[in-house]
């Protein structure tokens, strides 16, 4: 018999078979009790180990107390604040552009071969420094010319003169006929006519004499000169003249600008209800700055409000003056400008971020004193210093979220956290 034959059910040896126990009997007796598994007995375990996890979730284990309920969950925290109030100034913004006060295209007088330039080009010139000349030979001939004419009919007046003064002699004697005398005295004030024409020739030859020498109108900058030595220059009054250079003013300095119909109507009605200074009428500041620059540098006032509204446009034009004494801001330049839209007011301010957009509408959440939160609706204005102006719909004392809204629903309660509202001042 092996080994496995003679073990029972717990491991121990078989008795040894009886008189009446033959083969069959013992196969019986081995199919009625089959032979375990060898090993631990692992479904035992199993069953020991969910019959202990049974126990220990009803609070029936041993050494290990129930677990107690946990407490209700406080209500959300947010961050609450009183809207700031400050006296403000509202400020309109546009975008335009610089220009010259004085703008002077420089041509010639007279036509004329260019012979000198005395400048560099886009240098700053003063009013009365000369800038070109053109070749002064042929003028000043003309000028000899009509000299000498004035000479001649200056002896010619003294001649007339001499004949008038003898023939009313003879003719107080009868020596010499009415008619005569009349004659003599028509010469000599020809001769007079002549001489005040040949003064005026004398003039206008001196004009031209000078106007070959081409000066500056204005202060300003100078361009680049347009002509080369040893071109002719056409000069004169009226036709295509000749351009030779241009130069602009750069201190003051004008910032033109195009506002709306409607911003244009509002400022009316404003000054109408004394909420605003007519700029037509007082120095109302204005600000600007360049592209690159923070704050607002560059201070100035409103002088100038066109007379009509661009039909095409549906705008009009407006103009302040800046002072340009460090030369910083150029014509032809782009610029921001602000200008004052209200008198100094008290105004109620907030963060952006404690506004919710509701369709239309747009809302802030309010905290009642045992922390239930109820919506407010608000008309909100322009921003300010990083804020935003409130027209209508909140007071000082009103109590609002600045942080945590989405964890705030109305009606809820919420746990109120003190916070500060603060604007940001500009440079």
């Amino acid at each position: 018999m092996s080994g496995s034959e003679g073990l029972g059910a717990i491991g121990a040896p078989l008795p040894p078979p009886g008189p009446g126990d033959g083969p069959s009997s013992r196969r019986e007796g081995v199919a009625l009790r089959p032979r375990p598994r060898q090993g631990h007995p692992w479904s035992v375990l199993l069953l020991a180990g969910i019959a202990a996890g049974l126990c220990s979730a009803e609070g029936g284990g041993i050494g290990r107390p129930a677990m107690a309920q946990s407490p209700p969950a406080a209500p959300p925290a947010v961050t609450v604040s009183h809207p700031l109030e400050r006296e403000i100034v509202e400020w309109d913004e546009y975008t335009g552009q610089f220009a010259a006060v004085e703008y002077v295209e420089v041509r010639a007088r007279v036509s004329g071969y260019l012979t000198e330039i005395h400048f560099q080009d886009g240098q700053f010139v003063k009013k009365g420094d000369l800038l070109f000349v053109i070749d002064p030979r042929p003028f000043e001939a003309d000028l000899q010319q009509a000299e000498a004419n004035l000479e001649r009919d200056k002896a010619q007046v003294v001649r007339a003169n001499l004949d008038l003064a003898r023939y009313s002699e003879l003719a107080k004697k009868e020596f010499a006929p009415q008619q005569q005398l009349e004659h003599t005295r028509a010469t000599a004030e020809g001769a007079i006519a002549t001489v005040k024409a040949d003064e005026a020739a004398v003039v206008q030859a001196k004009l031209n004499l000078e106007f070959t020498h081409v000066t500056a109108a204005v202060d300003g900058r100078i361009g680049s000169h347009q002509v080369s030595l040893g071109n002719l220059i056409v000069g004169g009054s009226a036709g295509a003249l000749t351009l030779l250079a241009t130069i602009v003013s750069l201190d003051p300095i004008y910032f033109n600008f195009d506002m709306s119909e409607s911003d244009y109507l509002g400022y009316q009605r404003a000054v109408q209800a004394g909420l605003l200074t007519a700029s037509r009428d007082h120095a109302v500041p204005a600000y600007v700055r360049l592209i690159d620059e923070q704050g607002w540098p560059h201070e100035g006032h409103m002088d100038f409000i066109d007379n009509r509204i661009d039909r095409s446009a549906g705008t009009i034009r407006a103009r302040a003056v800046f002072a340009n004494a460090g030369l910083i801001l150029t014509p032809g330049e782009f610029g921001r400008i602000r200008v004052p839209g209200s008198e100094p007011h008290q105004a109620i301010l907030i963060p952006d971020a404690a506004i919710v957009t509701d369709q239309s509408r747009k809302i802030v959440m309010t905290v009642s004193a045992d922390g239930t939160v109820a919506p407010r609706v608000i008309r909100p204005g322009p921003t300010y210093e990083g804020l935003r102006i409130v027209r209508s719909g909140l007071e000082t004392g009103d109590t609002i979220i600045i942080n945590g809204l989405v964890r705030a629903r109305p009606g809820a309660k919420v746990t109120p956290q003190p916070g500060k509202i603060e604007a940001e001042p500009e440079p």
